[in-house]
């Protein structure tokens, strides 16, 4: 195989940004197995054939069904509503095609499971989109943590912050429908901060959270694109069915202590996805706003100049920062999902699994299904 041909389901926020990774990837990566961007799937033909040419996908098509039946396709990327990842993935998998399928990966932990018993009964290779893990930020932080730098890890702090429907006039988009996306901030945030504990400290062993849903009701929306929508004058208003903010603690299985909250009416706050790892040697903290950075203390220092220190993960030291630009050349949130892809293609060319894959999205949704049975039941929740 010289390259890997591609269908893609779904085109807005998150195609945009899987289309541009593949098309960055050659340029920065040659050496990777390299995309081929064969169909673009959508359910309305006109906006599909528009954003087929404006992301550079070679044909469109409007039922995915087509999609996986087609022999010149290798690999299915999933990015629409997270109501439909289930049935699709399960398709592929039955059509040999191999799978990548943004987070969360269902809408329940049943469903995840099923999908990824369906991937590796076929033996197709299953990828879920986490991209923050390739941040080359939070992978120093992974360095050091792995090379015992910081220690024993006593605390994971994590928050994951916005304000883009702090409006109540805000309409109600699909991603405020539960049997849509499954849940609100917690699924689609809080999963994100999940899957970085899970990578940086190790399994989440038993959870206590809670949640509030602070608008009830919304205008009904009658145009959603990526993270904007608009209601028409006098629109009828329907039910907010998923939480507007969780928080939860974790006591992970090494003996660790989590904390996480995940808000969507944080003011002020666009994208605040920021962690803090304390240990025995050593602390780290990180923020994706400024997602270049990380600060590290290390408690071996001199007292005189203790203190965290800001590094700036673009040196050709980091993961990835030799095939961008020069040192201090900061990268964007666009190279997360490159160096996702790049991970996918290494994967494919050598034969093994990708990591994050499907494993790693049932273990999430089972830390999310727990969150949210714990502030159901009021009560510590053990994972299963």
């Amino acid at each position: 195989m010289n390259k890997l041909r591609i269908g893609m389901i779904g085109y807005k926020f998150m195609g945009k940004a899987h289309s541009n990774a593949y098309r960055a990837l050659p340029m920065f990566f040659p050496e990777a197995l390299q995309p081929e961007m064969k169909a673009l799937c959508g359910r309305n033909p006109e906006a599909v054939r528009q954003a087929a040419g404006q992301l550079g996908w070679q044909e469109h098509v409007t039922d995915w069904r087509e999609l996986v039946a087609r022999e010149d396709i290798d690999l299915i990327d999933i990015n629409a509503p997270s109501d439909a990842h289930k049935e699709i993935a399960l398709a592929a998998a039955r059509a040999g095609k191999h799978i990548f399928c943004e987070k969360p990966l269902a809408l329940s932990l049943a469903d995840s499971c099923e999908m990824l018993e369906a991937a590796e009964a076929a033996g197709v290779l299953h990828m879920v989109g986490f991209n923050y893990r390739f941040s080359p930020a939070v992978r120093l932080a992974k360095r050091l943590i792995d090379s015992g730098r910081l220690g024993r890890i006593y605390h994971f702090r994590a928050w994951f912050l916005q304000d883009w429907i702090l409006d109540p006039e805000f309409p109600l988009v699909w991603r405020l429908q539960k049997d849509v996306a499954g849940s609100g901030s917690l699924g689609d945030l809080g999963a994100h901060l999940i899957d970085l504990a899970h990578y940086l400290v190790g399994d989440i062993a038993e959870v206590t959270g809670m949640s509030e849903t602070f608008v009830k009701e919304r205008p009904l929306a009658a145009e959603m694109t990526g993270l904007s929508a608009k209601a028409g004058a006098g629109a009828p208003r329907g039910p907010v069915t998923v939480d507007d903010a969780t928080l939860f603690l974790a006591r992970f299985a090494d003996g660790a202590l989590g904390s996480f909250e995940a808000t969507r009416f944080a003011a002020g706050h666009r994208s605040t996805n920021a962690f803090e790892i304390n240990g025995s040697l050593g602390s780290v903290r990180f923020d994706f706003e400024r997602m270049n950075e990380l600060e590290v203390y290390f408690t071996s220092d001199e007292e005189d100049v203790q203190g965290f220190r800001r590094v700036l993960a673009t040196d050709p030291a980091h993961d990835y920062a030799a095939a961008w630009w020069p040192p201090g050349h900061t990268i964007g949130f666009e190279h997360t999902f490159i160096h996702e892809m790049l991970e996918l293609s290494n994967a494919v060319q050598e034969g093994r699994q990708p990591v994050p894959n499907f494993r790693d999205g049932v273990k999430c949704q089972a830390v999310l299904e727990a969150v949210e049975r714990s502030a159901a039941e009021r009560r510590w929740i053990e994972i299963e």
